[in-house]
């Protein structure tokens, strides 16, 4: 179906949005730890807004697609996730109790294989939310991570280090 100006009429569900709808409930019903039917509703309807939303104005989120396989990889993604974290956080914890701080903090140049904007963008985000390293600058496949105890420059080790854990289940989720 067309309007007068030759563009296509946008659905009133856009491409990629029911799988944003159904990310964005889960994380919504995990951060309000409750099975109870009024946040779940509340959750629905404001979920709902944000990714019919999102999915309109940006082309990035229409490539998401909700299939058993990104499913299982998200999990898994956010296993590896709360892994990383927790290894980072007892990192930071000896830094912190350590009698003499011995860190080598600096700038590492990484590599994703990630081509989607929003891959990217959870991989900088999962990056970042891992306590000592904080990405700084995405161009094109690289990034630029601020890393508080660098242990190597090389790229492909840093990336190694850094990307490879969360971006084997990324790829399969964003692309």
């Amino acid at each position: 179906m067309a309007s007068n100006s030759g563009k296509p009429v946008s659905s009133f569900v856009p491409q990629g949005m029911p799988g944003l709808w159904v990310e964005l409930f889960v994380i919504w019903m995990i951060a309000n730890a409750s099975l109870a039917v009024e946040p779940a509703l509340v959750g629905a309807a404001i979920t709902f807004v944000l990714a019919r939303a999102f999915a309109s104005s940006s082309e990035a989120w229409r490539r998401l697609r909700l299939t058993p396989r990104a499913l299982y990889h998200f999990v898994a993604y956010s296993g590896t996730f709360v892994v990383e974290l927790v290894r980072a956080n007892l990192n930071m914890m000896a830094y912190v109790y350590a009698p003499r701080i011995d860190i080598k903090p600096g700038i590492v140049k990484v590599r994703t294989r990630l081509e989607s904007p929003i891959g990217r963008l959870a991989l900088a985000n999962s990056i970042a939310l891992t306590p000592g390293s904080l990405v700084i600058d995405i161009r094109d496949d690289t990034l630029f991570v601020h890393w508080l105890d660098v242990k190597t420059t090389d790229i492909d080790e840093a990336t190694q280090a850094l990307v490879v854990p969360f971006e084997k289940h990324l790829e399969k989720v964003f692309g």
